[in-house]
């Protein structure tokens, strides 16, 4: 699998982006790619997120110039915002297990924090990776034309007042965390975009 580092991109480009590459990689003309990247603050609402799991009123964020965009993934409402890495893996399935392939991003970023001391886990029934009862990554991920677009997003150094806006993925009542308040130290963004990259290319071969 290639990886490709894009930097800060916007939500709407980023987008349009996995779409090039998706429809490349089902033609054949790229191999299985995983992107990485920062965005600027937004909100997503996955196909069918619930409107009202979002807190905050749309015209506030609109003068903070935070958009809520609705988006072709699986899962509720979640943020992404600096400090944040975002991963989209277009990966093109033989036999599409989606269920099975986000179990092993799941299994991908455990390992990749533990390279920082930070132990996380899954827990049955709630998608993403969770440190103690906090959630450390978001995970959605889509399906078409048998290519995988959408991903995961990690917690960092990111500013979590944000999360305070959302019913976090629609959960009431859990939190967010980040590698830099489980830690206590604020790595490097390319240390952990290269740790997230290791882990991916071991844990998604196959999607084992």
């Amino acid at each position: 699998m290639e990886t490709v580092w894009l930097g800060e991109v916007p939500y709407r480009e980023a987008l349009d982006l996995q779409l090039s590459f998706l429809d490349r990689r089902a033609h054949g003309r790229i191999p299985d790619t995983l992107l990485l990247l920062t965005h600027p603050h937004v909100y997503t609402l996955g196909r069918a997120g619930d409107e009202a799991n979002l807190l905050a009123p749309r015209e506030a964020l609109e003068r903070e110039g935070i958009p809520v965009e609705r988006v072709g993934r699986g899962g509720d409402i979640t943020y992404h915002g600096p400090g944040q890495l975002v991963g989209y893996p277009i990966y093109r399935m033989e036999k599409p297990d989606v269920h099975k392939f986000v179990r092993s991003i799941e299994a991908a970023l455990i390992d990749a924090l533990r390279v920082f001391r930070v132990e996380s886990r899954r827990i049955e029934r709630l998608t993403g990776v969770w440190a103690g009862d906090r959630k450390i990554a978001s995970i959605g991920v889509g399906i078409r034309k048998w290519v995988t677009y959408h991903g995961f997003a990690l917690n960092v150094t990111t500013d979590l007042a944000y999360f305070h806006r959302i019913h976090l993925c629609g959960l009431k009542g859990r939190e967010a965390t980040s590698i830099s308040v489980e830690a206590g130290i604020a790595p490097p963004m390319a240390a952990v975009r290269d740790a997230v990259a290791a882990a991916c290319e071991r844990r998604l071969e196959g999607y084992a």
